[in-house]
């Protein structure tokens, strides 16, 4: 099976249901599909070959959707950009990848404009627009690259070994590496968040994380896997998510947890009617408890947590079964846990040397999975460090409970090493998350003369809120064991993010580390 195979069967199984609904239009999995061959169709009468990259740097958007489609059917390589970064940024994941096309957003015509002239491996560009009266001499509009593309199944159809995607990460420890997915692993991460992540048919399913990411990739594959329906925003808006959940009836959702933080904090929220809602996922961070126990009281049992990675879709998930709230303290201690592996998932966890780590010891989270990357492109070193006899190594601190549940304690480049002690950021965080004035918090390593490193926590206090220094200090001493508690606290107004919600520790930490020998990236 490929992920092509998706996309046909739902034009011949679920044909008139709505398959997409985007800013007011609602196209069938009928339509759909027949877009996705003009798309599939129209690249390779431009001579885009098997395997050849075609990269994508727009914002949620149909077309994209459809691009990714034709990839997904014919064998093309989807290079989907994260479209913050700058043109610099742009331009060295495209001399890495080489796409022979490049499809951009009007949004982004500038830096378009600016790399043509840099990108000799780019053949096409091509430029989505509404209005494509103002394509470039140099590029095409998306309108004209499809006019006259056969809607009949592409003649090239790709194979389960294929890659599909190449995703770069987000960088959080130094440069970006481009993942690549085989069609067949993004199959079975589809097939098995499918069978594991609780949304029950008929699904209309809300995605707002930016499809650049691919947990928002795999997500909107696992639903459309069910035949459901993909409502889809271009960026996120807290309080368009709830309009949209009551006017569509929205019944399964995708978020990171600031984003459900945002939510929650929405004036007068109980003027929209939400009771359609029965599945949210929440992935790319950990959820804070406090902020998963509001979350559960104001939408009821229904969120389900999805661990995993860039380079690993299949990890671990803790099932809207086991977020209880009111259960017994064994139980309540899960909800800090990142659940337990899917089905087909192996889960290790090691020391330094590799030696298996006992229940309840900390060491480094591997993961063996169908659903793992085939590797990193052009970066083979890379590649043999990270998948090594046959496991994932996350460089994901963490262990296991007594019943397999696996609990993340740090990145492995965010631990704090003070006076020879580890400390785990994560442990620290979730101490100052119990103080009533705190509404997030990162905690960071920054250089001591004495003890080497030191904890430094970045606090963001609930409006209206106040707290010192010293107060959350002690406060968070009555919480952990002394040595762990921060030496220093900034209050800030908001935490810096990466595009996946999660926080940019690496930001956080580049002015404290400046001109340092000894440099923590």
């Amino acid at each position: 099976m490929i992920l092509g195979d998706i996309i046909w069967r739902n034009a011949q199984l679920n044909g008139d249901r709505e398959a997409i609904i985007f800013e007011g239009h609602r196209t069938t999995h009928r339509d759909f599909c027949k877009q996705v061959h003009r798309a599939a169709n129209a690249l390779l009468m431009r001579g885009v070959r098997h395997q050849e990259r075609v990269a994508v740097l727009a914002r949620n958007c149909q077309e994209a959707l459809e691009i990714f489609g034709a990839g997904e059917m014919t064998g093309f390589i989807t290079v989907n950009i994260n479209s913050r970064l700058s043109v610099k940024e742009v331009e060295d994941i495209c001399h890495d990848a080489q796409p022979t096309v490049f499809i951009y957003e009007t949004e982004f015509a500038a830096a378009a404009e600016a790399l043509q002239a840099r990108l000799p491996c780019v053949r096409l560009f091509v430029l989505i627009d509404k209005d494509p009266s103002g394509t470039p001499a140099w590029a095409q509009s998306y309108e004209s690259l499809l006019e006259g593309a056969p809607d009949m199944a592409p003649s090239l159809r790709a194979d389960p070994e294929d890659v599909a995607y190449l995703i770069y990460t987000s960088g959080t420890t130094g440069k970006p590496k481009g993942v690549m997915f085989q069609q067949k692993a993004m199959v079975e991460a589809a097939r098995t968040l499918a069978l594991e992540g609780a949304a029950r048919e008929p699904i209309k399913a809300l995605i707002v994380m930016p499809l650049f990411h691919i947990g928002a990739r795999i997500e909107s594959l696992s639903f459309l896997l069910l035949g459901g329906c993909i409502v889809m925003h271009r960026v996120f808006d807290a309080e368009r998510v709830l309009a949209t959940i009551a006017e569509e009836r929205i019944t399964a959702m995708h978020v990171a947890p600031i984003m459900v933080q945002r939510i929650l904090e929405v004036d007068n929220r109980d003027r929209f009617d939400t009771s359609s809602l029965e599945c949210v996922r929440y992935a790319s961070a950990p959820m804070p408890v406090p902020l998963l126990t509001r979350a559960i009281k104001a939408f009821g049992p229904i969120f389900i947590q999805v661990y995993g990675m860039t380079e690993c879709l299949g990890g671990t998930t803790l099932k809207t079964h086991e977020h209880r709230i009111d259960g017994s303290p064994r139980e309540q201690r899960r909800l800090a846990s990142a659940g337990q592996p899917y089905l087909g998932t192996d889960l290790r966890i090691v020391r330094m040397d590799d030696s298996p780590a006992n229940p309840g010891e900390i060491g480094e989270v591997l993961i063996r999975s169908p659903a793992t990357m085939k590797g990193y492109w052009n970066n083979t070193a890379a590649t043999v460090e990270t998948l090594r006899d046959g496991w994932m190594h996350t460089q994901d601190l963490g262990y296991v409970d007594e019943d397999g549940f696996l609990f993340i304690v740090d990145r492995k480049k965010d631990m704090i090493l003070s006076g020879g002690e580890n400390i785990y950021s994560w442990e620290v965080e979730e101490a100052l998350r119990r103080h009533s004035s705190v509404a997030e918090v990162a905690v960071i390593a920054v250089p001591d003369e004495e003890w080497g490193e030191a904890v430094k926590a970045c606090v963001v206090l609930h409006p209206g809120a106040s707290a010192d220094e010293s107060g959350l200090i002690t406060f968070c001493r009555e919480q952990i064991a002394s040595y762990k508690k921060p030496r220093s606290i900034d209050f800030v107004p908001e935490l810096p993010r990466l595009f996946n919600g999660k926080v940019d520790k690496k930001a956080l930490r580049a002015p404290h580390w400046t001109g340092r020998d000894r440099q923590v990236s």
